[in-house]
């Protein structure tokens, strides 16, 4: 694994140095858009929908769209306004019972691996939080955004896990639970023996994601057929320019051939020739 911050735990006058890794890794297959008759990658281009240019990454801005449909384009140094902080810390605010902590407000996972000279305290903050079946809830600054977080030990590992803010918990607002209708004596017996016959432990091993499994082996038959496609690469790596050039001839010549009028392709021959006689005049001229 590859460390993706620096910085340090602080709880108390303690300070202990850690590296943070990714805890988790989406093994999802990525599928590209391909062209079905050659399986030439598709391009996409950044073209604004007001005018149809082409737009540089230098160009562009980040825009908050309102309810009312307006457009609020905002700047860099209207991000340098806003609250940021570029700290290192990871600070304990207050350690709480884990039972506290509601699963769905967990975000992300991260590991903590400490430094050599820092193995001591962390170990002694892994065993205290275990011990006391608690975690600690601290303030993290990731990408200059603070945010809430907790940490909580995971097989010998303290296991930093980014939370969700209150406000972005949807509220579950289902009118047909709110009628009368109730279960009875009976019915929640037999729910019981059911809940019963199915009772076990959690064990990972026991699921498959069977989905992504049979696709890797359609993918691996089909290459070890040969049923691939080598598209050639595009000279032009950009592909941006020549792409919408390309693409608004087409558009022009299908407006046109729907109109029964001549296409540029019909019309390039004469235009050539113009060419070669008003070049043959100059030459003409100039000989003279």
């Amino acid at each position: 694994m590859r460390a993706i911050w620096k910085g340090a735990v602080s709880f108390g006058l303690v300070n202990v140095p850690i590296r943070l890794y990714s805890a988790t890794e989406n093994h999802d297959v990525q599928f590209r858009q391909v062209h079905r008759e050659d399986g030439g990658r598709i391009k996409y281009q950044r073209i604004c929908s007001i005018d149809g240019e082409i737009v540089s990454y230098d160009d562009i801005a980040k825009g908050y769209e309102t309810e009312d449909g307006e457009m609020v384009v905002l700047t860099d140094e209207d991000f340098k306004e806003l609250p940021a902080t570029s700290s290192k810390e990871i600070s304990v605010e207050k350690f709480v019972p884990a039972e506290q902590i509601d699963p769905m407000l967990y975000d992300k996972s991260y590991y903590l691996e400490p430094d050599k000279a820092s193995t001591k305290p962390y170990i002694l903050l892994r065993d205290a939080l275990e011990k006391e079946n608690r975690v600690a809830v601290v303030t993290v600054s990731i990408r200059t955004r603070m945010t809430m977080a907790v940490l909580r030990v995971h097989e010998g590992v303290i296991l930093m896990q980014t939370m969700l803010w209150p406000d972005e918990i949807r509220k579950p607002d289902f009118a047909t639970l709110d009628g009368e209708s109730k279960a009875t004596k009976q019915e929640l017996a037999m729910a019981d023996l059911l809940i019963e016959q199915l009772a076990g432990d959690y064990q990972p091993d026991d699921y498959e994601d069977d989905y992504a499994s049979a696709l890797q082996a359609l993918v691996k038959a089909k290459v070890e057929g040969g049923e691939v496609q080598f598209a050639p690469e595009s000279k032009d790596e950009s592909g941006e320019v020549v792409d919408l050039l390309a693409a608004l001839k087409k558009s022009v010549d299908k407006a046109k051939a729907s109109r029964g009028e001549a296409t540029s392709g019909s019309a390039k021959p004469a235009a050539k020739a113009s060419a070669k006689k008003t070049a043959a005049k100059k030459a003409a001229k100039k000989a003279s």
